[in-house]
């Protein structure tokens, strides 16, 4: 038995939805927001690769293991309150979430940075948008904007994201390169990349090896793409917390390989 009393806002709302369906008098009236699905099929995707600087790529969860997201041990395996209370976010910012999902993290980080923000809610699972859509209507939260992105790209304005945020997300990619470009570009000024991913140096984290990164690996692929790290928080019980921001200066010839 699942004890909703346990589970945060965002979640409780999600699961209501995915398991039992809408509950009259509880989520408030609200048209859902349209999904952005304006997706240019004439740019060819091309194959993906099977593995990337010397790791393995995962395959993307199916949206049909949506449930998962919203699982009642989150928040004490994962400590989601910390992690949201870590991205410092400020009202009136411009986040995308990126692999939001289900909408687990976006729910809340659209309360965050208020009515004068805007959340950009990025998946490449029509389903997945569609849940979410179907939640932050009823929750009446207008400054989401669910987008469908490809794998190659998120479809993300340019210089306009103060923070992008990927949850346990980034190992999914299949074309990481084209990805980390299109965030590269999409980045505000001060704009920050977090990548949240399960620890791949603890052998006591209960998460399947392909879908851990250990920091190392995070540095081999992240800094030949044009970033750099600009800081970690490691209070996390079983995940890494890396943000990163566009290198200000490229790295020096053979600077990625001491990181290997």
């Amino acid at each position: 038995m699942i004890r909703r009393d346990l589970l945060p806002l965002a979640c409780r709302s999600i699961l209501g939805l995915i398991l039992v369906g809408p509950v009259p008098g509880v989520l408030r009236a609200g048209a859902p927001p349209p999904i952005d699905a304006a997706v240019d099929d004439s740019i060819p995707i091309p194959p993906a690769a099977s593995h990337h600087e010397g790791r393995e790529i995962a395959q993307t969860m199916h949206f049909t293991g949506a449930p998962w997201l919203v699982r009642e041990s989150r928040q004490r395996e994962e400590d989601c309150r910390l992690l949201l209370e870590a991205l410092d976010l400020r009202p009136g910012q411009t986040i995308c979430d990126l692999g939001c999902g289900n909408g687990f993290y976006t729910l809340e980080l659209a309360r965050r940075v208020g009515p004068r923000g805007l959340v950009y809610a990025v998946d490449i699972q029509p389903e997945m948008l569609r849940m979410l859509a179907d939640v932050a209507g009823r929750e009446g939260l207008p400054n989401i904007r669910p987008v469908l992105g490809t794998a190659i790209d998120p479809r993300l304005p340019p210089r306009s994201i103060d923070l992008c945020l990927c949850v346990d997300v980034y190992h999914e990619f299949s074309h990481p390169e084209a990805m980390l470009g299109r965030i590269r570009e999409s980045l505000a000024g001060e704009g920050r990349l977090v990548l949240v991913e399960f620890r791949g140096e603890d052998p006591a984290v209960p998460i399947k090896p392909l879908h851990k990164m250990t920091k190392a690996q995070i540095r081999r692929e992240l800094l030949p793409a044009g970033f750099e790290v600009a800081g970690e928080f490691d209070r996390l019980p079983w995940q890494h917390v890396v943000f990163l921001r566009v290198a200000r200066v490229p790295p020096p010839p053979g600077e990625a390989l001491k990181n290997r």
